[in-house]
This record gives structure tokens, C-alpha cells and sequence, in this order.
């Protein structure tokens, strides 16, 4: 990782990041350069805007379902959408590639109720952990 992961700032609910849950996951042409990447080793998905990292989503993996387990975007990033952009991201690469996740994270998990075209990707068994409904939000 480029910046300190001390730094980053762990999203729990969608209102901590002003970009939300409910933005577009597509990124339009003219966008900041935004690539995500899979470091399998430490289990982080990172994305990375203009090179520099901006944001991290960690999980697990117990056969063919992933386990989306924390987000986190550094303090620059933050309100720009970024979060919800990497779970986009990670959920359509996770559907190309024929496995399953499952959502502890609970601002993944305001994302895919604000996202239902995600929901063939949530494994039938363990779909979400934290629901916002059940959290009051």
C-alpha cells in the first residue's frame, strides 16, 4: 500500500461516507484513473485512484465464497464514492468468476440492499451478516 494503513478510516454504516452506497458502481470515461486490485496474500481488495491507494476491502475466502469482512477508504478519498466503487467492483469480478459472497461488513451490506442487482452474487447461505434494517438505519 502506497499510504499508512493506520490511516485509513474504517466505514461502518453508508451515512459515514457522503459518496454513499447509491452512487453508480460504473466509473464514466472521463473519471480518475480507478483500479482495483487483489493482493490474495494479505486478503485485501485495493483500490487505487491515480496510482495512489485510496481505499481497502478486506475478506476471506472458505472455498468459493468470499467473505467481505471490513472497508476502509483513506481520510482524502473519503465522500467521493470510492468505497461503494470498490464493492461494486469486487461483486461484478466475484459474479464473472462464478463465486459467492458473503457480507459481514456492514457498510458492503448497505450496499447491496441499495444494490438488489447484486443479489445473485450473495451466497444463498450467508448473505449478510448486518442488515441496516436491523442496525436502525
Amino acid at each position: 500500500m502506497t499510504n499508512n494503513a493506520e490511516d485509513m478510516v474504517t466505514l461502518t454504516s453508508a451515512e459515514q461516507d457522503p459518496g454513499g452506497s447509491s452512487l453508480p458502481v460504473t466509473t464514466p470515461p472521463d473519471a480518475e484513473d480507478f483500479v482495483i486490485t487483489n493482493d490474495s496474500a494479505r486478503g485485501i481488495y485495493e483500490a487505487a485512484i491515480g496510482g495512489r491507494t485510496a481505499a481497502g476491502l478486506v475478506y476471506s475466502k472458505v472455498g468459493s465464497r468470499v467473505i467481505l469482512s471490513a472497508t476502509s477508504v483513506f481520510p482524502e478519498f473519503r465522500g467521493k464514492g470510492v468505497a461503494s466503487r470498490l464493492i461494486g467492483g469486487v461483486l461484478h469480478e466475484l459474479r464473472r468468476q462464478g463465486k459467492t459472497a458473503a457480507v459481514t461488513c456492514p457498510f458492503a451490506t448497505a450496499f447491496v440492499n441499495a444494490h438488489p442487482e447484486y443479489a445473485d452474487v450473495l451466497d444463498p447461505a450467508f448473505p449478510r451478516s448486518h442488515s441496516a434494517e436491523q442496525r436502525g438505519h
